[in-house]
């Protein structure tokens, strides 16, 4: 597709400049610029965190959701 383009004078500078170091095509440097300009701009979005819920190996009888009771429970079996 063909467009003008406007471009500031050290942008231009620094394409051309690219373009003449890696020898390809003022038209190539500044595709390729825009392009990485872009997939910067617009990261695909990162895969939804999961969380897998497992077992905790607890002994019988431990009970967590009342962690007063659990903390008494390993006090006392501490002080054996």
């Amino acid at each position: 597709m063909r467009t003008t383009l406007t471009l500031d004078e050290d942008i231009a500078q620094k394409l051309g400049d690219e373009a003449r170091r890696t020898r390809r095509s003022f038209k190539a440097v500044v595709n390729e610029t825009l392009r990485l300009g872009l997939l910067r701009s617009n990261p695909t979005p990162a895969r939804p965190f999961r969380v897998h819920a497992r077992r905790l190996g607890l002994r019988e009888g431990a009970d967590v959701t009342n962690v007063e009771a659990l903390l008494d429970r390993l006090d006392g079996a501490a002080r054996r």
